[in-house]
């Protein structure tokens, strides 16, 4: 295989690992897990950095945050970008 192919087939790879954590993360707010508990650290490490940003521009929702969905959406931009060819 070509050295561009794997790359971009591990970069597919690791998106799809990345939404599956942001999907993680929401499950677990979802479901009341306390600050502390370690699957609710591990998602909020890897999920906040790049959600913080995107919650400081969307409008206030009446309480819901549709930040996770815009930043899957975004991802999902990003693999058709990355393999439209």
């Amino acid at each position: 295989m070509f050295p561009c192919v794997v790359i971009l087939s591990l970069l597919g790879r690791l998106l799809d690992l990345y939404s599956i954590v942001v999907l993680v993360a929401v499950v677990s707010s979802w479901m009341g897990l306390s600050h502390d508990h370690p699957v609710s650290r591990f998602t909020r490490t890897l999920v906040d950095p790049l959600l913080t940003p995107i919650k400081k521009v969307l409008p206030a929702m009446g309480g819901l945050d549709f930040s996770p969905m815009v930043l899957l959406f975004g991802i999902q931009i990003l693999r058709r970008f990355l393999f439209r060819f």
